[in-house]
């Protein structure tokens, strides 16, 4: 089935997950959060992914997520689609939708559903019933305990509502075989793919390969000039660049990021308040980063800085 939603046009470019942001009593902070989602939009975004991953989607209440998606539609102003967060079981994942539209949000980031591991069927059923109890359009995300086969995509791609398939999950062989059985037996799905990993720039050239050219970008949450800079060099196929910010910046972003549990939201948060923003402290379960690890952010943002604005010997 063709899509006929004016979000699957409106999804190209660098695509913006802002941090939650929380007063330091842990209460929402909706100015600091609007301050955030503002500037991220003013540095060139093309859409923000509210109360998502990063976002710290499994630390809100439904009030507050509420609340969050209604902040960032007001920031947008039309100017780019807000596309909220939902997940935990069905029924919960249908009254985050619900609340989502109400709030104004253009889509849906369709998060795995909560602890359990789920056969094909179940999982078809689950994305199903939520795309058929909103008008938004929703795109599935493929990671943890949320995993399809190829089958159960072009299911998917065939259902009404359902636009396409963020993958977090990093399996190139199995994206493969989805991208090519959705072409084969759904041909006129006009269905998009995202590359969804953390910190994605490092597979960016993997999932181009692929024909993916669309993905989320943490780093410019706290770096957008790093990210843009990255993503102008990747789509223009300018290896040089692209090779130079893999090497000096994201590389070691990775390695710094795999030395934490929860690091691929705290760090990114730490990231955020090193470049002027107070958005607070992650909330429990996840912590905050070694503060030598903060430091080591710190040092590789400015190197990132430099290698964007090609200072001599900044390569290293």
């Amino acid at each position: 089935m063709t899509s006929d939603s004016p979000l699957a046009g409106r999804l190209d470019g660098l695509l913006f997950f802002p941090v939650t942001a929380y007063t330091p009593d842990g209460a929402v902070d909706l100015a600091a959060f609007r301050a955030h989602v503002r500037g991220g939009i003013d540095a060139g975004a093309a859409a923000v992914f509210a109360c998502c991953g990063t976002g710290e989607f499994h630390a809100l209440t439904p009030e507050e997520f509420a609340d969050c998606v209604a902040a960032a539609v007001e920031e947008a102003a039309g100017r780019v689609p807000v596309i909220a967060g939902a997940g935990y079981g069905t029924a919960l994942a249908l009254r985050f939708a619900r609340l989502a539209h109400e709030a104004g949000a253009d889509g849906l980031l369709a998060m795995p559903p909560y602890l359990v591991a789920a056969g094909q069927r179940g999982l078809l059923r689950h994305y199903t019933a939520l795309a058929a109890a909103t008008p938004l359009p929703v795109i599935v995300y493929q990671r943890d305990n949320a995993v399809f086969a190829p089958a159960t995509v072009v299911a998917l791609a065939r259902t009404p509502g359902i636009i396409g398939l963020k993958d977090g999950l990093g399996d190139l062989d199995l994206l493969q075989r989805i991208i090519s059985a959705v072409r084969t037996e759904a041909a006129d799905a006009d269905f998009l793919y995202f590359n969804g990993l953390p910190t994605a720039e490092l597979t960016g050239p993997a999932y181009f390969g692929l024909g993916v050219r669309r993905y989320s970008s943490a780093v410019f949450a706290f770096a957008p000039e790093i990210a843009l800079a990255f993503h102008r060099a990747l789509t223009t196929g300018d290896q040089d660049t692209v090779a130079r910010l893999l090497d000096g910046f994201y590389r070691p972003l990775v390695e710094l990021r795999n030395q934490g549990h929860g690091y691929a939201v705290s760090l990114v948060k730490a990231g955020v308040r090193l470049r002027g923003t107070d958005v607070g402290e992650v909330r429990p379960p996840l912590s905050e980063p070694d503060p030598a690890h903060v430091e080591e952010l710190a040092a590789l943002i400015d190197r990132g800085l430099a290698l964007v604005a090609g200072a001599p010997g900044a390569r290293a």
